[in-house]
């Protein structure tokens, strides 16, 4: 639309608008009007156009704009001084979530779907490429298959050069780099620590251009053909971003049955917000699966070292000088997700930490350079990392009233629910509409409750003093023999549950007997329904504390490969895998000599030349054979890494169903009721346990 036409739209609409927000009404005719509006959203959602959702959108802004406004003019009365404070500091909570969900409209109702940009057909005018693998303190286990599958993009080899970057100084990742055949890059010391790494890296290396995978991100085949691509058609691009793609379950995809089945926690992050974001030109590096123009980063003196989260800091140092970035939604590289739970905290703690330095030491809305769109982009990505204190806020608020009888919003509770259940309504529609194969409604309650209690004093601690802490590696590629409940993670939310227990138990005394304590039992009802919402999220969050085993070191594909199978004898038999990881495979069992003859070699026949890998048998019957691979060599393993790991289009997935918002509410109660149901059985597993050991055992 052209911007005149829009301006003026908005023009003659503003009036409208402020009408809608500021005109009171009794709780009568706000029902009337948000039952209205509901039944307006309701019909509109019929039609699937974008122009619909835009519509929605302001809807959605216009009603909860008018929430805030009731409750800043009509609510904000008190009787003492702390009734005022626990007031007020829910308001703010309030306030903050509103400016989140304004954000994050302005973020994801435009987002661009960018498409694969062809490179030229002559290769010899591809431009060189670095690839640099930084490491610290991972095992070579881990870094070992990354750079095995750099090696395997499809790519000319004289205008590619891969680099481990290790500033662990180990020698034998030197040793293995030199039996790769790529280069090996140290340093005297770990200043600035992967920020350090990587400028380190740029005074030794010479690539016009200089691609960054984490050292458990394992390219595919077609990455850097993928996204070379678009710096030929923009001088001025400076870096092209890929999704992080997980393909080891994450915390919560582990140990909540329901979150196995729904998009993870990062699926909204890397779809529609970064899709947004580059509608808005303010794509951010993410560390990873990224490609940088060196000449960009040269202008802006390397990787920003002033902060812990050096990519989106580095980003926002480009765009502050007028470079371009840009948001490829393909996922051209997967890596492993945190394994439990306590090493999730720590992660997300330091990019809340990060994103807050950035906020207090370059804030985005202040400086030149930027848009006022890409301002709010980047402001909005660091608020967001502000949401624990609120979240709690959020949680514990109706226990003001419930244990200690203050009123904390001055109203009844006929009026309040009429403006709050229309706002709620809509915003949730409304976000299930656009994103809901993103992130399942209700879910991102779970995520943020689970880190909520652990970001107040890190986040609260850098607002004051940003430039204190220090980088932290989040460790990768370790197993769990056994599980357990981390109880000291949410303890935390186990105290706050209980309180909330208590204090539905003491609300539902006072509504039953509400003439001997002279109270609305109206009111106890809104707080006893909030605090129970509040109680099953809790629950929810606690329940993903419960650690299961993680004992699958590798991931496992189902493909059909032909392979044949060396007997010791000398024989062969033609048969085909049913699925391949990077510790083993099955296969169709060809006849029953495996009873017999040893089996030592299983030879995969790829389109490239067969490929022979020593294994040992871990089981076999009449239908399938399972076996482990054996130590092999490096030519061997890189080839097994381009068929499991590498294959262009290894971790394209079809989309998530859509959401929709009752059934996933109705998968976070089971996921709360699985806590208490597998802990019962459990328990009762280890008593007969005990019992049939024996008294003597059992000591």
């Amino acid at each position: 639309m052209n911007k005149l036409i829009f301006a003026f739209l908005l023009l003659l609409l503003l009036p409208v608008a402020v009408v809608i927000i500021i005109t009171p009404m009794d709780s009568d005719k706000q029902y009337v009007f948000g039952l209205l509006s509901i039944v307006l959203l309701l019909l509109l959602g019929v039609s699937k156009s974008h122009l619909v959702s835009v519509i929605m959108v302001v809807m959605s802004f216009l009603m909860s704009t008018r929430y805030i406004y009731w409750r800043a003019t009509e609510t904000l009365h008190f009787n003492s001084v702390i009734e005022a404070g626990l007031g007020i500091g829910l308001f703010i909570a309030e306030l903050y979530a509103w400016l989140i969900l304004v954000l994050g409209y302005l973020q994801t109702t435009w987002p661009l779907k960018r498409k694969i940009e062809p490179m030229p057909d002559d290769p010899a005018t591809w431009p060189t490429v670095d690839v640099y693998v930084p490491s610290y303190n991972e095992s070579l286990d881990v870094v070992r298959d990354t750079v095995l599958a750099a090696q395997c993009i499809d790519y000319p080899r004289d205008k590619m050069k891969i680099y481990i970057l290790d500033d662990g100084k180990r020698s034998e990742f030197a040793v293995f780099a030199a039996d790769a055949g790529v280069g090996y890059i140290t340093r005297n010391d770990n200043k600035h620590a992967k920020a350090g790494n990587l400028n380190h890296a740029m005074t030794i290396t010479k690539g016009e251009y200089i691609c960054v995978f984490d050292c458990d991100h394992v390219a595919t085949r077609g990455f850097l053909q993928a996204t070379v691509g678009s710096f030929l058609i923009d001088d001025r691009l400076a870096l092209i971003q890929t999704p992080h793609y997980f393909y080891s379950p994450d915390p919560f995809e582990r140990n909540l049955s329901a979150a196995r089945d729904i998009p993870n926690e990062g699926a909204l992050f890397y779809g529609p917000v970064q899709q947004g974001n580059d509608n808005w030109n303010a794509t951010f590096f993410c560390g990873s699966c990224a490609v940088i123009r060196r000449s960009a980063l040269e202008e802006i003196g390397g990787f920003a070292v002033e902060t812990v989260t050096e990519d989106a800091h580095t980003a926002l140092k480009l765009q502050r000088l007028g470079w371009n970035s840009a948001f490829l939604s393909v996922p051209l590289a997967a890596g492993l997700a945190t394994e439990r739970l306590g090493l999730h905290v720590i992660q997300r703690t330091r990019w809340a930490r990060g994103m807050t330095q950035i906020f207090r030491m370059d804030n985005p809305l202040f400086g030149r350079g930027l848009k006022w769109q890409q301002r709010l982009c980047y402001l909005n990505a660091m608020l967001h990392f502000q949401y624990g204190l609120p979240r709690v806020v959020f949680l514990t608020a109706p226990l003001a009233y419930l244990l200690f009888n203050q009123n904390i919003i001055a109203s009844s509770a006929s009026t309040i629910f009429a403006y709050v259940l229309p706002h709620l309504f809509l915003a949730i529609y409304i976000n299930s509409r656009m994103n809901g194969r993103f992130r399942y409604a209700f879910w991102g309650e779970i995520y943020e409750t689970v880190m909520a209690f652990h970001l107040i004093i890190p986040t609260v601690l850098t607002l004051i003093s940003p430039k204190h802490g220090k980088f932290n590696v989040t460790d990768k590629g370790g197993l769990l023999d056994v599980g357990f409940f981390d109880f000291h993670i949410v303890k935390p939310h186990l105290i706050v549950a209980v309180l909330l227990g208590l204090g539905i138990a003491a609300g539902i005394v006072r509504a039953v007997m509400h003439d001997y304590f002279n109270v609305d039992p109206r009111v106890i009802l809104l707080n006893v329904v909030w605090a129970s919402l509040s109680v099953i999220i809790l629950l929810a969050a606690i329940a993903v504390a419960k650690e299961t085993r993680q004992v699958r070191k590798t991931i496992r594909i189902d493909v059909k490969i032909p392979a044949i199978i060396h007997f010791a004898s000398g024989i062969s038999a033609r048969t085909e895998t049913l699925d391949l990881s990077m510790g083993g495979v099955k296969l169709i069992t060809p006849d029953d000599r495996y009873q017999r003859d040893r089996i030592e070699e299983v030879e995969l026949l790829l389109q490239s030349g067969g490929v022979c890998i020593p294994v040992s048998l871990i089981d076999a019957d009449a239908n399938t054979i399972r076996m482990m691979f054996e130590e092999m060599p490096l030519e061997k393993r890189r080839e097994l890494v381009r068929v499991v790991l590498a294959r262009a289009d290894a971790w394209i997935t079809p989309p998530y169903p859509r959401d929709r918002p009752l059934h996933s509410f109705a998968s976070i109660v089971r996921c709360v009721f699985e806590l208490f149901y597998n802990t019962w059985k459990e328990r009762g597993q280890k008593r007969k346990s005990a019992k049939s050991a024996g008294p003597g055992e059992a000591t």
